[in-house]
């Protein structure tokens, strides 16, 4: 009887020895259930998939990042079966896994109805309680074109086989086509199949924890040009205790959305008639907006920028130089004809600062020259993507643009990194991480030699912070790469805020140049800088950041002065006049209200401050100060309470 041969493998870092023919999951002596997966010299496997000799084999556990999209793959494709076993005329488009779940998209008759969403959501409970196995194959392409000839999508996908990139990747992205089927765990029949790259969870059972949380349109790979197809979306966990975790958050995220206390807080508005992503600032809106800028323009004074402006459109000539019509066309809205000439609605301000800088002869000595602009920008977004403040088409950057020489780029990165830092904290976001983003391998422009440099650059800068630095591979404009702050609020979720990037190229392509301290000619090293990204987007993320109870520094309303009865309303007007003295923002409700209906619409509108006053309040010179938590202070002396106020406001702490 011949011995089995066996195999050298690294298993989670220890050399081991196992018999050929042994699977990833007989290796780790994976359960399928708290390891789906493997990965296997970085690649990951399923735990079907047969051990290579000279593997060096790591778990892949359902609560890890890979793990969760793997669980959230699977999940995808058990919905996908449900759909077509009750729908059976419905046609697959594609189904990744996304941050926090996964989605399909499917060409059906009419839209799916919540009722819709029970029925598949029943389904899939049954289907993931038969324990069906996933099982993989590869096929040639002329199999897979004949295996899913019914399926016009999947035929399409695979002629980009080797060739896909994002959500496609998971149905076609690798160098064969495979079939994953879904088996009966005891018969071995089949159930359901799909065109996939893999890996997935050994079984159904795999599946935790799922649940269908919406539907509607999506346009095939994204194109308006394509058919609309109906997506079904789904969140999927390694436990139910995470899950559970998650859609608290998703309802604690709910209360605190932006659009909704916007409207009830009568911030803003999306007019219909202005068109999608154009947003209004009403009244109480612009306290807040004018705060914020007011606050910006001080520290920029500080920091001794200087103000300068410039136009909302340009001719066409401005970013072919820039470059921006080459790389930027799909985010910029189509030209108008005026005079013979095309004129383009800006995307970016800084193509019109280097105009700045070269209106004139620059020495070393003005360098560095940081030029700063409240300049707004108009960017082609697409209908989907559109939401709220958060992504608008006009927006207002707080946008700088340094300009200074190669001794003096890192102190200057390490300045402005810690200028926003510090900026970033005096709005109430205080818990950081950063991301550098590197040249997308495909669009960019300028040489290897400098792209390197100003990564290198960038990334010493970053981790001199000693804050949490994450890759971003190839997520850096086309001009040079950047390092973003992201900010935590209050409930965890992170937003993208400040970004800063080191451009050695658009001052090439501008001609820009300083007399050096030689005489000589040199360029400048050009760094972009955006504080909040957006007014718009800043603004929606403080809303939700403070669940639309903004500290009183930024609040709209600072004060409202509430009488017990109407003689009492003379007094408060009096004080309300010494407190706009000392720049408070303050109302006294003379409405006919009574005096518990006026607290309850002050705190509804979420006014840090309430002063109360009655006949002992008046014989005292006094107030009774009631704070928006609920609190109270009886009988504190006018001057008294106008200086805590002031307090509060001058330290932008929060109450």
């Amino acid at each position: 009887m011949s011995a089995v041969p066996e195999l050298q493998i690294t298993l989670a870092g220890t050399a081991r020895v196992v018999a050929e023919g042994t699977t990833y999951g007989e290796a780790l002596e994976a359960d399928g259930r708290t390891v789906v997966a493997a990965r296997a010299n970085g690649e990951l496997k399923d735990l079907a998939a047969r051990v290579a000799g000279g593997d060096v084999i790591e778990p892949v556990e359902a609560g890890s990042p890979d793990g969760r999209a793997i669980v959230r793959h699977s999940t995808a494709h058990v919905m996908a079966q449900a759909v077509q076993e009750i729908f059976p005329e419905a046609r697959l488009g594609i189904g990744p896994p996304v941050e926090n779940g996964f989605y399909y998209d499917f060409d059906v008759k009419d839209p799916f109805t919540p009722e819709d969403l029970k029925r598949i959501e029943k389904r899939m409970r049954e289907i993931v309680k038969q324990g069906q196995l996933f099982s993989r194959r590869p096929v040639s392409d002329e199999e897979a074109a004949a295996e899913l000839a019914a399926e016009p999508y999947k035929l399409e996908l695979i002629g980009l086989k080797g060739g896909a990139a994002d959500e496609e990747s998971v149905e076609v992205g690798g160098a064969e086509l495979t079939i994953y089927d879904n088996l009966d765990a005891k018969s071995g029949e089949l159930r359901w199949k799909d065109l996939c790259r893999g890996p997935h969870v050994p079984t159904t059972r795999s599946i935790p924890a799922f649940k269908l949380m919406r539907s509607g349109g999506a346009y095939w790979r994204g194109s308006e040009k394509n058919p609309q197809l109906q997506r079904i979306y789904g969140t999927a966990w390694e436990s139910r205790e995470k899950q559970d975790e998650y859609l608290h958050l998703l309802e604690e995220a709910e209360k605190r959305d932006h659009r909704k206390l916007g409207a009830e807080l009568d911030l803003f508005s999306f007019p219909d008639e202005l068109g999608s992503g154009l947003p209004v600032f009403h009244p109480k809106g612009g306290v807040i907006r004018r705060a914020m800028e007011d606050y910006s323009r001080a520290r920029h004074e500080e920091a001794g920028y200087s103000f300068v402006n410039t136009p909302h459109i340009t001719k066409q000539k401005l970013y072919e130089t820039s470059g921006h019509l080459e790389w930027y066309a799909d985010g910029m809205f189509p030209p108008m004809e005026l005079e013979g000439a095309k004129y383009y609605l800006k995307p970016m301000n800084c193509p019109m600062h280097n105009l700045i800088f070269k209106a004139r002869g620059r020495s070393y000595r003005e360098l560095p020259l940081r030029l700063f602009e409240f300049g707004t920008v108009y960017r082609y977004e697409k209908s989907g993507v559109v939401h709220g403040l958060t992504r608008v088409r006009g927006l207002t950057q707080d946008d700088a643009h340094i300009y200074c020489t190669r001794e003096q780029m890192r102190d200057e990165l390490t300045s402005l990194l810690r200028f926003v830092l510090d900026l970033l904290r005096d709005y109430g976001l205080d818990d950081f991480y950063l991301e550098l983003s590197t040249k997308d391998p495909v669009k960019f422009v300028g040489s290897d030699e400098d792209w390197e440099e100003a990564t290198a650059t960038l990334r010493e800068v970053a981790e001199a912070e000693r804050l949490e630095l994450v890759l971003d591979e190839g997520g850096a404009a086309f001009y040079g790469p950047k390092i973003s702050v992201q900010a935590r609020d209050a409930i965890g979720r992170t937003w993208q805020m400040s970004t800063i990037q080191l451009d050695f190229n658009l001052p090439q392509r501008f001609d820009l140049e300083f007399q050096a301290a030689d005489g000589s000619r040199q360029q400048p090293v050009m760094i972009h800088r955006a504080l909040f990204g957006s007014i718009e987007r800043f603004f929606g993320v403080l809303v939700e950041h403070y669940a639309g109870a903004f500290p009183p520094w930024l609040a709209p309303v600072q004060v409202v002065g509430i009488p017990i009865a109407e003689a009492h309303v003379s007094y408060l007007q009096e004080l309300a006049e010494k407190a706009r003295a000392l720049g408070v923002r303050i109302e006294v409700d003379a409405s006919d209200d009574r005096m518990q209906k006026k607290i309850r619409n002050a705190q509804k509108s979420k006014v840090p401050f309430m002063l109360l006053a009655g006949d002992e309040d008046i014989a005292a010179g006094a107030v009774s100060f009631r704070f928006r938590n609920g609190e109270q202070k009886n009988g504190v002396p006018v001057d008294e309470a106008l200086a805590e106020i002031v307090d509060a406001i001058e330290r932008r702490a929060q109450v």
